[in-house]
């Protein structure tokens, strides 16, 4: 068959394929609204409380305490010097009565009922009388819970969430971190610095438009604010130990900004003169704390700033914790050769030395970002809590996130490259390895096929039909992988997987078209990957045709339900960078368009087409970065939000804010309630994350490489 014959053959199926999914879409649209659920790396493992222990005891498991509720994800805490304004928010200020010696004040970043906030807790019996009284350490103490943050509302009227970050309080005003002011720019961070006056809600933006900053730290008196920031370089893609450099600005309003430190992150401080920060050497390799004394007198400028370092190589040391006039200890966490966990440590600065803390608490357990208490008798973390309070979590099949239209239900599914059925009464997702098929409301869960696979697609005309990739994922062209087609209802498993493709040469991302006829995929078989289309029930064997062609990789396709066009991510315009962007094409091999970009050198992946055609679903980093990667978990790419455009390009709308690494969303035409769903099985344990994998990779010491 030649080129004409193949354009001529596709494009007498794109009249049939408008009519039979419009039929399909008005027998399965709900009224209600969509649903659009994505994967996160990792996430439904979190259970992060906060725990706190005394510098002055030895550490033990009988005297960590857990200080947040043990049901949200609590973390990067902060231990302030309550001010009147923040003891006015209390319910009743009868509570601040001296139930004990010292109730604790806690600010802290919580993810709860679908979004982030800023939540302050007022904590009793955490005194040593009232700890030895309680019966275990099971027993959470009493605690008042206030928010101080809700969502920012738009001119449009829309209320808009975001992530907040790294949370401190100035006298009446708390300063954080939050994304909900778009950058305008493509790859371009939206992260920025704010202070909110906590008696009258006024929020001042403190970093300069057009700038990112991350990782705010308020110094003692309350009148500087120091903040890692790429300045108006902006961020090039880095997933790991950042080149951020430290600048200081005055809290009141963001003026008086002067680059103080070159390449550092995460600071804080110790006195109004005095900063502390990690950064990764250049001798060396390894990434340790540094202190930069800013000079009393004179010019504030980086060649006026003395820097020492503090923490000896041989342990990557960061995140570094300080308490106001404490010039004997800072607190750090570190990843030490020969373990996997990350674990926090004292650093004695007087005898420059390590003084362990959690290992001897939790050793196989990762603590995170440690923050000391105003008179640094405590250090505070984050770490998974599992069934340290007596009862495992529920494990959440879809956790809802927030959305900011009524028409349409946002989740976070615990599984990825998620898709729904024709009815929308089931979904399709793979662990990798195995395929599983579940009902939306958790139950029936299903694993039908438990080979190594990646990505799913359900047979628009054949019931129960599952379409997938069996192999290897992010492998090389000549990788064997090939297209399967699996019958979820098959009573005899041993006949349920169909082998469609048959050299092997990495055919992935099939995608039927909307009248089950013909399956678009990519394939690796001439050496480059590529598009092809080919016979649905008979696979290549019943014919194949190339969509697309050329040195470069065309991949995760997607057929719009109305038949019109292919969508799929391709890195033609810069073969072989890792670039990718969102094109569009007919399947008949016209009109190819692209759609969107992000920026020089970014990534726009995993496109899924809206019910009605008009919309797409992808995940990107248009939005950059949103935190430090090393104060999170492990993620392969600490970027990427779920967003929606118009197949014009227009209307281009971020759904999710968080730093983890959101991807492989499904749309479907049934609007599912947005309330948390349940696993209703649940046989993998909680906490079952890694930290950061470029942590295990150790530099040269001694004339030795040393790796976990």
């Amino acid at each position: 068959m030649n080129i004409a014959q193949i354009l001529f053959f596709v494009s007498l199926l794109l009249p049939l394929h408008s009519s039979t999914t419009t039929e399909q879409q008005n027998s399965n649209a709900g009224g209600d609204g969509d649903t659009i659920i994505f994967t996160t790396l990792g996430r439904s493992r979190y259970e992060f409380d906060i725990f706190t222990l005394s510098t002055a005891q030895p550490p033990s498991v009988s005297g960590e305490l857990r200080i947040t509720d043990g049901a949200s994800v609590n973390f990067n805490g902060y231990f302030p010097s309550p001010s009147p304004a923040l003891i006015s928010l209390l319910p009743d200020e009868t509570l601040f009565q001296l139930e004990d010696s010292s109730p604790l004040h806690l600010i802290y970043v919580t993810e709860r009922n679908g979004t982030s906030s800023v939540y302050y807790d007022l904590i009793y019996g955490v005194d040593s009388d009232s700890i030895n009284k309680r019966r275990s350490m099971l027993e959470a103490p009493s605690r008042v819970q206030v928010p101080l943050l809700s969502g920012f509302d738009q001119p449009s009227g829309m209320t808009v969430n975001s992530f907040k970050d790294k949370p401190s309080l100035s006298g009446d005003f708390l300063v954080y971190v939050s994304t909900h002011e778009n950058s305008g720019k493509p790859r371009t961070s939206w992260t920025a610095v704010y202070s909110t006056e906590l008696r009258t809600g006024l929020t001042r933006r403190l970093t300069p438009r057009d700038i990112a900053d991350f990782s705010p730290a308020v110094s003692p008196s309350g009148n500087f604010t120091a903040v890692a920031s790429y300045g108006e370089r902006g961020w090039t893609g880095e997933v790991e130990e950042l080149s951020t450099d430290i600048y200081v600005f005055l809290t009141r309003d963001g003026t008086h900004r002067v680059k103080v430190v070159e390449h550092g992150g995460w600071p804080c401080w110790v006195d109004d003169s005095t900063l502390y920060f990690h950064r990764r050497s250049e001798e060396d390799g390894w990434i340790s704390v540094y202190r930069a004394v800013l000079p009393e007198n004179g010019p504030l400028t980086t060649e006026s700033v003395t820097i020492r370092r503090v923490t000896p190589p041989g342990v990557h040391a960061f995140t570094p914790a300080t308490s106001p006039n404490n010039h004997k200890f800072i607190a750090v966490a570190t990843r030490r050769p020969g373990s996997d966990y990350r674990h926090v440590e004292l650093f004695d600065l007087k005898r420059n030395e390590f003084i362990e803390l959690t290992r001897l608490v939790a050793p196989e357990s990762h603590h995170l970002n440690p923050f000391l208490s105003p008179d640094s008798t405590r250090v505070g973390y984050h770490s998974c809590r599992g069934e340290a309070n007596g009862r495992r979590s529920p494990l959440l099949f879809l956790e809802n996130i927030q959305s900011t239209t009524k028409d349409l239900s946002l989740f976070r599914i615990d599984g990825s490259f998620p898709s729904f059925s024709p009815g929308g009464d089931r979904i399709a997702y793979v662990r990798m390895p195995g395929v599983f098929v579940v009902k939306p409301d958790g139950s029936g869960r299903r694993e039908v096929y438990n080979g190594m696979a990646f990505s799913t697609a359900w047979d628009p005309v054949r019931p129960g039909i599952v379409y997938s990739s069996s192999g290897p994922t992010f492998a090389t062209e000549r990788t064997s992988v090939d297209i399967i087609s699996i019958d979820v209802d098959a009573a005899d498993k041993s006949s349920s997987v169909r082998r469609l493709t048959t050299n092997g040469k990495n055919n992935a991302f099939p995608w039927p078209s909307p009248d089950g006829k013909l399956i678009v995929f990519r394939s690796g078989r001439t050496g480059h990957k590529n598009l092809y289309i080919m016979d649905a029930e008979k696979g290549e064997r019943g014919g194949l045709w190339r969509l697309t062609e050329g040195a470069w990789t065309d991949t995760m396709c997607n057929w719009s339900p109305d038949g019109e066009w292919i969508a799929f991510a391709s890195d033609r315009e810069n073969p072989g960078s890792g670039s990718f962007e969102l094109f569009l094409i007919h399947p008949n091999g016209t009109g190819l368009k692209k759609l969107i970009q992000s920026g020089t050198g970014g990534r726009t992946n995993h496109p899924v087409f809206s019910p009605d055609s008009k919309s797409l679903v992808f995940t990107s980093d248009y939005a950059g970065i949103s935190a430090e990667p090393i104060s999170n978990p492990h993620h392969f790419q600490p970027y990427g939000d779920i967003f929606t455009v118009k197949l014009d390009g227009s209307n281009l709308r971020r759904l999710t804010h968080n730093s983890y690494e959101d991807g492989t969303p499904a749309w479907s035409p049934r609007f599912i309630h947005p309330d948390d769903v349940v696993l209703h099985r649940r046989n993998v344990s909680s906490c079952s994350f890694d930290d950061c994998h470029w942590l295990s990779k150790y530099p040269t010491l001694k004339g030795r490489k040393i790796s976990c």
